[in-house]
């Protein structure tokens, strides 16, 4: 009988690890307790499906006998999923910091039976090469220190016990200004690269929740530094090889630092996020580029990138990443031959390859990424037909080779980011069809993704696992909101607020405020985190703040907006580095501190209501919508909508800035004129 205990999982990158020799087992009970039984260290090992270096990491060691059996012989040896079990590797990852070392995947984590870190580090090659000692020789050295230097050893843990814990206990500051909103903006702008965008050296994230933070600056300052720092970096983002301009999607990150070669895994959580940031970006600039980025993402998303329950029931959700890898080799699927690129051209083989940077010897290992090198070039390019079709016959010829593993599991919060991004997009472009896929993908969580009333993170082959985290529930509950913004229902208003009661009883900390990152009845983890700096994704603390606010302007009920004031006192400080680092929770103050509430009444199928609201749709961000139907119930008495009413049979809108409303137009020209002043 196999002493892997991963075969009955759900996770694809669990399930990649089931035939390894080594004895994997998931997190949970029986391996802890199994740790503490024979008093052996604990090797936990953290990955993700599309993880190219854990990949490596795996062919090299865990599937090598001879480091499996090194491995068995001394230690219980733990896999865990980081996109099932975010709270396991926020902790994780956090110890390793501690150590001094920087962190990432896959992650190697040595603890001692009761889950207390001690030691770590990320990949270790099977020999030492890179500078990084050999993972057999690693092995052999933690055991040795586990069986003889304990007191060496505790000293780490207790150490480590300290830092940990400080996770959980935030140390609190006066609030959030507008003046401290703006220092962070200033400092963010210092990191940015002013030749290629994002920020400087490699390799270069996008890092949309920065850049959007960088933009609201702009918006609300009208400094021009802002904007071009934000536009060079989507230009730079949509033209660069980190853009399949075949197939549309952002890869997670370029390994240089000119956007040129990807790391080739796309995520769906980064293409949510810039999604988000074009279409916001377009309101202002109407760049075609950006237009066009956003339309081909999206077409990717809903071509490749949607997973059905077994029984059709008309929903689908997102799933996860696709990998970096094909055939064993990183990028193989995307990459182009320059004698490739001529038998499928022709003629038209030597104009794209000007356009699309395809040398002789390729632009990367011999091989050609296709990229546009000169940004200004872009809107011609793409509004050239022999381009257009090009790509066309590129892109047919694609299909049929091995494309890269999909990792099809739904998570929770990254749909939200999806869902919030396919709404923001449909109003702004005024495309049903991708406001009816955020209502399917939505209708999805609410069918497939809850289990005795509770929210669960993950789906996958029909069963929904692990209880959800304070990410799902912000996400969630700000994609609700988004719906109900753009299509006035009032249902998806209680999805949210059900959500967020669900986030205060099972996450909320009502000692010393604030979320953690695990519920209440999560026992298999040595400390709850309560994270605020944003990471690939905005963190659940920042999004709530903006949720709560949101509430707040749209019901009156004061209770969301002390619970936000709470969240952004807990998380408040004057460190110009601290605030750069929290641009999700910067960016949900500003909301909370100088909102605008535009007021539609009328019936969201009305023309004339309709009409107003394509107004909003195209002004700048950073507008709260409340659009009641006659049967929605008034607002709360402290609310400013409280007493509005319609000019005769027509719809009309207020403009409401704190508590002040402004005189009721019926006219979208006349609405324009307000928010354009406001």
């Amino acid at each position: 009988m196999s002493q892997n205990h991963l075969a009955a999982e759900t996770s694809p990158y669990l399930l990649q690890h089931k035939d390894n020799p080594v004895h994997w087992r998931p997190w949970g009970d029986d391996a802890l307790n199994e740790a503490k039984r024979l008093d052996r260290p604990i090797l936990l090992s953290v990955g993700y499906a599309a993880c190219h270096w854990c990949h490596v990491m795996a062919h090299e060691s865990f599937e090598d006998s001879a480091i499996a059996a090194l491995m068995n012989a001394q230690f219980i040896n733990i896999k865990v999923d980081r996109e099932e079990r975010p709270d396991i590797d926020t902790i994780y990852q956090a110890a390793l910091a501690m150590l001094g070392q920087q962190g990432g995947w896959p992650l190697t984590m040595f603890l001692t039976p009761h889950a207390e870190p001690f030691w770590g580090g990320t990949y270790f090659p099977p020999a030492s090469r890179y500078g990084r000692p050999g993972f057999p020789d690693v092995l052999r050295q933690i055991s040795a220190v586990y069986s003889s230097q304990k007191e060496t050893l505790n000293k780490n843990v207790d150490a480590l016990r300290g830092g940990l814990a400080k996770l959980a206990a935030p140390r609190p500051g006066d609030g959030l200004s507008l003046e401290h909103i703006n220092q962070g903006a200033i400092t963010a702008l210092r990191l940015v690269d002013p030749i290629r965008g994002g920020t400087s050296g490699a390799p270069k994230f996008p890092q949309p929740s920065l850049f959007r933070l960088l933009w609201r600056a702009y918006q609300r300052t009208n400094a021009p530094m802002f904007r071009e720092a934000v536009l060079l970096t989507l230009n730079s983002l949509c033209t660069g090889g980190i853009y399949d301009h075949l197939g549309g999607g952002f890869a997670r990150y370029a390994t240089d630092s000119e956007w040129l070669v990807p790391h080739f895994e796309k995520m769906l959580y980064d293409n949510a996020l810039l999604i988000e940031l074009l279409s916001e970006v377009w309101r202002e600039t109407r760049s075609p580029l950006y237009a066009q980025r956003v339309r081909e993402t999206i077409d990717w998303a809903l071509a490749e990138m949607t997973v059905r329950p077994t029984i059709d029931d008309g929903t689908f959700g997102f799933a996860s990443a696709l990998d970096a890898d094909s055939e064993g080799s990183e990028g193989k699927f995307y990459v182009w031959a320059a004698t490739e690129i001529v038998a499928a051209l022709g003629d038209e083989a030597h104009a794209f390859s000007r356009a699309y940077d395809v040398r002789p010897h390729g632009n990367w290992e011999g091989q050609t990424i296709l990229n546009i090198p000169h940004a200004k070039d872009a809107c011609e390019i793409l509004a050239d037909e022999r381009f257009a079709r090009a790509r066309a016959t590129l892109r047919e010829i694609r299909k049929h080779r091995v494309r890269p593993g999909r990792d099809d599991k739904v998570l929770a919060d990254w749909n939200g980011l999806m869902i919030c991004a396919l709404v923001q997009a449909a109003t702004t472009f005024g495309e049903p069809a991708w406001l009816a896929a955020a209502r399917s993908a939505f209708a999805f969580v609410i069918a497939h993704m809850h289990d005795a009333g509770r929210l669960r993170h993950v789906w996958r082959n029909d069963s929904a696992r692990h209880p959800a985290i304070i990410d799902d529930y912000a996400n969630l509950a700000r994609a609700a909101l988004a719906l109900f913004e753009a299509t006035g229902e009032a249902a998806y208003l209680t999805h949210a607020k059900d959500w967020t009661g669900h986030a205060d009883h099972y996450h909320w900390d009502g000692e010393n405020s604030g979320y953690f990152l695990s519920a209440v009845d999560t026992t298999d983890v040595i400390v709850r985190p309560k994270s605020i700096h944003d990471n690939a994704v905005p963190s659940g603390n920042g999004t709530m703040v903006e949720v709560l606010a949101r509430l707040w302007l749209l019901t009156g009920e004061d209770l969301y907006r002390r619970r936000a004031e709470a969240l952004t006192r807990l998380f408040s400080a004057d460190d110009p580095q601290y605030l750069v680092s929290v641009p999700g929770l910067l960016t949900s103050a500003e909301l909370l501190e100088r909102a605008i509430l535009v007021v539609i009444l009328g019936e969201p199928t009305d023309p004339a209501a309709q009409a107003l609201r394509a107004v909003v749709a195209s002004s700048p961000s950073g507008l709260v919508v409340l659009c009641p139907p006659p049967a929605h119930p008034d607002p709360s008495p402290l609310h400013p909508a409280q007493g509005r009413t319609r000019l005769g049979d027509t719809a009309t809108a207020y403009v409401c800035i704190g508590t002040t409303c402004s005189p009721p137009v019926t006219r979208p020209d006349d609405l324009r004129d307000l928010l354009s002043s406001s």
